[in-house]
């Protein structure tokens, strides 16, 4: 690019920067706009390897430092010792990602192992202390946002756990209902398929019945064995033990030929009124405290 121009050319550019954008397109439509000052040029650039300025300017900005305040390896590429191919340069694709991070891990490796000495020779410490102590970048109150943030996320994903579960079971109830349901409806249905045959007189078997007591006797026997395993509650026992358990009720109070005979219980005080406070000969007559009906009319008149 080459720039051109007299002082009255930059004097109408500065005049055209000036007008507004309906103006220049006027301008453009009457032809009043001339070539701008920038031409393009056709032959390009001559590219230059300036060696002895490069050098130059490497020596003004370079400082004559120990190589202890540098720590500067330079290396060139590192023979892999597994692959012999690896000692040709040309080996190392460098499209090829694994390859070229290989490389560059072998050349650090092999820049540590030559830094190593030069520094254990000049007694710079490599190797941190056991009780080294070293300060956290970030702050107790960023750590504490950090620790609340992944309790957060933690208890999340413990309640989308847990909801999973809840849904997987509520789905394999579901379906275990289901289940039972179409096994009733079969079992009914081939019920009623086989009471047809029998009264249309297709079948003389009443072998479907049989399957029926057989299954409610199978339950009733179940369910009377749990109850025999479980036994009787408190209030059942309270009551077994109060009333008895059960048997005949009727002529429980009769006389048999044993309790005839049996008179170990008689008391014959007791049974002739011969007892303490008793009337008769041998007791002695209750006081009737009060008086008759005539002695109280008496005693009412006498009041009068």
């Amino acid at each position: 690019m080459a720039r051109r121009g007299s002082l009255s050319d930059s004097d109408s550019g500065s005049e055209d920067s000036s007008l507004s954008d309906s103006e220049l397109q006027e301008a453009f439509s009457r032809g009043a706009l001339k070539p701008g000052l920038n031409v393009v040029l056709e032959e390009r650039p001559k590219r230059r390897n300036d060696v002895d300025g490069l050098k130059l300017c490497l020596s003004e900005f370079r400082q004559q430092l120990p190589w202890v305040e540098r720590l500067d390896v330079t290396l060139g590429q590192v023979v892999d010792p597994v692959s012999s191919s690896a000692s040709n340069k040309d080996a190392v694709d460098p499209e090829n990602d694994f390859q070229r991070e290989m490389s560059f891990y072998r050349q650090a490796q092999a820049a540590v192992l030559e830094a190593l000495p030069r520094l254990r020779k000049l007694q710079v410490p490599t190797r941190r202390p056991d009780d080294y102590f070293a300060e956290m970048a970030k702050s107790d109150q960023q750590m504490q946002k950090i620790r609340q943030k992944l309790k957060s996320k933690q208890e999340a994903m413990e309640r989308s756990e847990k909801a999973k579960q809840l849904r997987a079971m509520r789905k394999y109830g579901k379906k275990v209902q289901t289940e039972i349901l179409q096994r009733r409806q079969k079992e009914k249905k081939n019920m009623l398929n086989a009471v047809k045959k029998y009264q249309k007189g297709l079948s003389d078997k009443l072998d479907f019945l049989d399957e029926e007591q057989t299954s409610s006797q199978g339950n009733k026997k179940g369910s009377a064995s749990q109850r025999m395993k479980k036994g009787p509650n408190a209030k059942r026992r309270y009551k077994n033990q109060k009333f008895g358990f059960g048997g005949k009720k009727k002529g429980s109070k009769w006389n048999t030929k044993e309790s005839f005979n049996d008179v170990s219980s008689f008391r014959p005080k007791v049974a002739h009124n011969k007892g303490p406070g008793k009337g008769g000969k041998g007791g002695k007559k209750a006081l009737n405290k009060r008086p008759g009906k005539r002695a109280r009319q008496k005693m009412k008149s006498r009041a009068r």
